[in-house]
């Protein structure tokens, strides 16, 4: 301690000090942390998901291999919270007070989320890894699937809330119905999933449902 200061203030100076390390720090670490799932993303859009390592994750994201092994074991790790912050970020639907306005605006989004995105590349790419591999299927439904739903679901929640649609709508078989054909279509046949498309989905639930 320096002649002439006192304990507290000493302490004080130091506690101050400490926090503005750890704060520098930290902000370093998320910046390398968003670093390494942004370039899994563009790596795995380059060239496939057996094109993508870690060695090429840390080289494109400027960070060491030992800084990516102190947050994600596997590169399928990686990918998957890179995903699941792309989906929470742009798949969370609006509520503009409106059943059709906010059902029509949440599957636009979704489809164009599943197929023009870096990150609808990536949901691609892991379901296909999740064929083979069950316990990943596992968490991919736990931390993905059931939490979308839950997402997908909010349109009809908040109509319900408000009186647009019955207390009684099932709206987890509802929802079911209105996202399952964007899927059928990204993933099975590849038609196109265009705006006619999804407004064609909430205009026969609405119609289904004598909604005006």
């Amino acid at each position: 301690m320096e002649r002439g200061r006192t304990a507290t203030e000493g302490s004080g100076a130091e506690r101050t000090a400490a926090r503005q390390h750890h704060g520098n720090r930290h902000g370093r670490s998320e910046r390398a942390r968003q670093a390494v799932l942004e370039a899994a993303d563009g790596l795995l859009v380059e060239k496939g998901f057996t094109g993508v390592t870690i060695e090429g994750i840390a080289s494109s994201a400027g960070v060491a291999k030992q800084t990516i092994y102190r947050w994600w074991s596997t590169k399928t790790d990686i990918l998957l919270d890179a995903f699941l912050q792309d989906a929470t970020e742009a798949l969370t639907p609006p509520d503009h007070g409106d059943l059709t306005e906010d059902l029509g605006a949440h599957l636009h989004q979704l489809a164009l989320f599943l197929t023009r995105s870096d990150a609808g590349t990536v949901f691609t790419a892991l379901l296909g890894h999740a064929q083979h591999d069950p316990a990943f299927a596992g968490v991919l439904r736990a931390r993905y699937l059931d939490e979308q739903r839950r997402r997908d679901r909010l349109p009809l929640d908040n109509a319900v809330r408000r009186g647009e649609l019955p207390a009684d709508l099932d709206t987890v078989a509802e929802v079911d119905q209105l996202v399952g054909p964007i899927y059928h279509r990204v993933l099975v046949t590849g038609d196109p999933v265009d705006r006619a498309f999804t407004d064609l989905l909430v205009d026969n639930f609405l119609r289904r449902h004598r909604v005006r």
